[in-house]
């Protein structure tokens, strides 16, 4: 349990660890490829080292590289079963599904329990049981969870439509090419910036790429050609640089957020900028500066999005914290986690809040808000976030319990608000 208590305007410079949005396709990808891969910036977070325990669980080495920090390199071993005790793990996090296409790779077979994750609402695995089945592959489900067996006629180009741009079918999707190397032409994919990272790193192994807004192609390398010293690297965590944006914001601060492409963020800074914060983009990050935030009425409507440009869900509690201590009637939604207010909006009001439910995706309220110090739950990573920055503005002292969820996605996000001024400290429940 950490204790919050507001304080000056955040201010000074950080650095944001690798992201675990990233990381966790990027690592699954480092499986299916058949050769070593070394993973540079991989963050210290609890996502990412069920990842690298269920990917030793499957059959792969994992070797941590000395005197690298987050560096690590993923080969497949010569061990030829699944360590059943360690693929249990799967069970405890939403991304497990990227270890199905390594495991039909190597086992011709994958059998894992249901993902877990965030409870922020239902995220079935119907998109990704459409993609298994485009490959020929036989699908079946059952109480504790899913079997997938491999198609034994792989040939040709594979076409999937997928009906919404799901960000987890559309990486399990390029997996599963990689897997029996065949072309894959997916229509209606999520074009994010962790499914275009995993893009890239394949381009550097020859599959070449096609990327229009509505149609992704990919297609194998012409020639099957020894890789070596193939090295990836894990981009800034854009959701911890908009959460730390937020936060500075919210207490008018100006601070320099290093390690992160600000391209990532854009529609999440394009919000703080309607608001008057000014935004300042470097090759290596962003400058925030709410020194003058106007005091006029300015209404904030951020609404989730999967489309290209659109705003990520992971953003949205975030910028919801922040628009509580703003001028104007705001409003927000999402549709994409319809379980993520229901965690977030009844902890927002013990400390005061007072938000209009429109529909359980939806809601507004007017500000700016007068918050107290209150006892709240991180019953998820981004409520977690959005909590501490409200902590930040609230008269009094807050109290943030369930830490190890917001230690999921982040190894130590309060460390990183310490470290630009904020008056943060562990307490002993």
């Amino acid at each position: 349990m950490i204790a919050i208590r507001p304080g000056r305007p955040l201010e000074g410079t950080v650095i944001v660890d690798g992201s675990k949005n990233a990381a966790l396709p990027l690592l699954s990808a480092a499986a299916v490829v058949g050769a070593p891969v070394r993973v540079t910036n991989i963050p210290d977070s609890t996502d990412v080292h069920t990842m690298l325990g269920l990917l030793v669980g499957a059959g792969f080495d994992v070797v941590h590289i000395p005197g690298e920090a987050g560096s690590m390199v993923i080969t497949p071993s010569r061990r030829h079963r699944i360590e059943a005790e360690l693929l249990t793990a799967a069970s405890t996090i939403r991304a497990s599904y990227y270890l199905a296409p390594a495991l039909l790779g190597r086992f011709g077979r994958a059998r894992l329990p249901w993902p877990g994750g965030c409870r922020i609402g239902d995220r079935g695995m119907e998109q990704h049981f459409r993609v298994y089945e485009a490959f020929g592959d036989r699908c079946s489900t059952h109480r504790y969870g899913y079997e997938i067996q491999r198609s034994r006629a792989e040939q040709g180009t594979v076409s999937v439509a997928l009906p919404f741009r799901s960000r987890g079918a559309t990486i399990v999707a390029i997996l599963r090419a990689v897997v029996s190397r065949q072309e894959l032409r997916l229509s209606t994919p999520n074009l994010s910036p962790e499914t275009l990272g995993v893009v890239g790193a394949l381009e550097s192994i020859g599959w070449v790429k096609a990327v229009e807004r509505d149609l992704l192609v990919l297609t194998p390398p012409t020639e099957t050609a020894t890789v070596h010293d193939l090295t990836w690297t894990v981009p800034g965590d854009k959701v911890e640089a908009g959460t730390l944006a937020c936060a500075v914001a919210a207490t008018r601060g100006t601070a320099r957020i290093e390690g992160v492409r600000a391209g990532d963020l854009a529609p999440a800074l394009e919000h703080l900028r309607r608001t008057g914060v000014v935004v300042t983009e470097h090759v290596n990050g962003i400058e925030i500066d709410a020194r003058h935030i106007a005091r006029d009425e300015l209404p904030i409507h951020a609404s989730a999005s999967l489309s290209p440009s659109g705003l990520d869900a992971d953003f949205e509690p975030s910028l919801l914290a922040f628009a509580l201590g703003i001028p104007g009637h705001h409003a927000f939604a999402d549709t994409i986690n319809p379980g993520r207010h229901a965690n977030l909006i009844p902890q927002l009001r013990c400390m005061g809040a007072e938000i209009e439910e429109v529909s359980p995706t939806q809601c507004r309220f007017a500000g700016p808000q007068r918050l107290t110090g209150a006892g709240v739950e991180t019953t998820d990573i981004r409520t977690g976030a959005a909590l501490l920055i409200a902590g930040l503005t609230a008269q009094g002292i807050t109290t943030l319990g369930g830490l190890e969820q917001l230690r999921r996605g982040h190894a130590d996000l309060p460390g990183k608000l310490r470290a630009l001024g904020a008056d943060i400290c562990e307490v002993t429940p």
